[in-house]
């Protein structure tokens, strides 16, 4: 009696709608991929939309821009008019203790070096 044999290779089964499925899916991600590129180009146009109109209404118009200005003199304290030197606490300015409290937390904020400091306390001081 002849006994039989299988098949050395059986034939791989795949559904009908597998490649259907595949390509579905790769053009899904394609599509998703060109629209989050859209909305990214997007925001960035509209970033660069917001950032030019900040800036042109923090430039100067352009007529002040050609026009060359002229700075204001400006009074020095403990100076009168004239150029005689005046107390600034009889003009009714603050006093000395507190142009010193002034100085002192100006250089503590760092918006005076040590000699800056110095030299505008010497000034206060008269020394």
């Amino acid at each position: 009696m002849f006994l039989r044999r299988r098949p050395l290779a059986r034939p791989v089964v795949r559904p009908v709608g597998a490649p259907l499925l595949r390509g579905a899916l790769v053009g899904g991600a394609a599509y998703a991929a060109g629209r989050s590129a859209a909305r990214a180009a997007r925001r960035e146009q509209d970033q660069e939309e917001a950032i030019a109109d900040l800036q042109a209404r923090q430039a100067p118009p352009p007529e002040t821009a050609t026009q060359p200005s002229q700075p204001q003199p400006q009074p020095q304290p403990g100076r009168s008019p004239a150029g005689a030197p005046t107390a600034s606490w009889a003009a009714g300015g603050p006093s000395i203790p507190d142009q010193l409290a002034r100085l002192g937390d100006l250089a503590q904020q760092g918006l005076l070096t040590p000699e800056e400091f110095a030299a505008a306390k010497a000034k206060l001081l008269g020394t």
